[in-house]
């Protein structure tokens, strides 16, 4: 495959860049120094929080693009390029229903901060590994000063049965979307990762075919498309794997890094 006209490079993270244990594979950073030295962009494109990325890339935060909270939220070196934030109202609407079902924990997720009132420790452990900034406050819906960049429902039992169907109506105008087994994602409806793409391809001038993206949940079916080097991971959901051109190994076989690897001993022609 000839990788030699890739201008950017986007993944997601967890069951696709990181390991199964949530982690940057070592042979990270040495691959990451090959594309810089090519001139390719590298972008972090997630559903975590715009802090926790950060930190996770923290020796580079400064050189790569990030797109948090599936794509409503992007910046590059400390700019906003994108702020796609939902209806105070209407988050309002979406907190009052969640609460109503059972099994289910709320992140309010603002620019800011994340917000829960709920402290249940397996809750709490689920949170940490995506959102850094985290506030505990008595009641979600009294939280104001703060622009809302998604709902993020978390059900330990797997969403894609009731907790998704619940939500079924808001899809006319909202964007609801399964990021991951246990999490069901409550944006505006023009946030996604794939409207993230498009802010970055116009602002760097990058076209798709000179973009690279991969991906394994629902949140990624967006971001699938802006791309024509599409890669669904081994482990990635059946949907994904239909909408991508091309086949990445698993997560767990660090399967991002070794076709990254693959682009960059390309002759030096990338």
């Amino acid at each position: 495959m000839d990788y030699s006209n890739i201008k950017l490079i986007a993944t997601d993270m967890d069951g696709t860049l990181l390991d199964p244990q949530h982690s940057l594979s070592e042979e990270f950073y040495p691959v990451y120094q090959a594309l810089k030295e090519k001139g390719i962009l590298f972008a972090a494109a997630s559903g975590r929080q715009y802090y926790n990325l950060v930190n996770l890339f923290a020796p580079i935060k400064d050189e790569i693009i990030f797109l948090a909270e599936n794509g409503s939220y992007v910046a590059y070196q400390g700019q906003e390029l994108l702020v796609q934030a939902m209806d105070p109202a209407v988050t309002r609407q979406v907190l009052q229903k969640a609460r109503s079902l059972a099994g289910v924990y709320i992140v309010l997720c603002g620019k800011k901060s994340a917000y829960v009132e709920n402290t249940a420790p397996e809750f709490l452990e689920q949170v940490q590994l995506y959102y850094d900034e985290v506030k505990v406050v008595d009641d979600l819906l009294q939280v104001e000063d703060d622009q809302f960049l998604k709902v993020a429902l978390l059900n330990l039992a797997g969403v894609e049965g009731s907790t998704n169907a619940a939500f079924q109506p808001e899809r006319e105008h909202l964007q609801v979307t399964v990021s991951g087994k246990i999490w069901l994602d409550i944006c505006d409806q023009q946030a996604n990762k794939g409207k993230g793409m498009e802010v970055v391809q116009e602002r760097f001038n990058i076209t798709p075919e000179e973009t690279m993206v991969f991906g394994d949940y629902l949140n990624d079916l967006k971001m699938i498309q802006k791309a024509h080097f599409s890669f669904a991971m081994e482990n990635a959901h059946p949907d994904i794997k239909e909408a991508a051109r091309y086949r990445a190994k698993s997560n767990s076989q660090n399967g991002v890094i070794e076709v990254l690897q693959e682009l960059v001993s390309q002759n030096g022609q990338t």
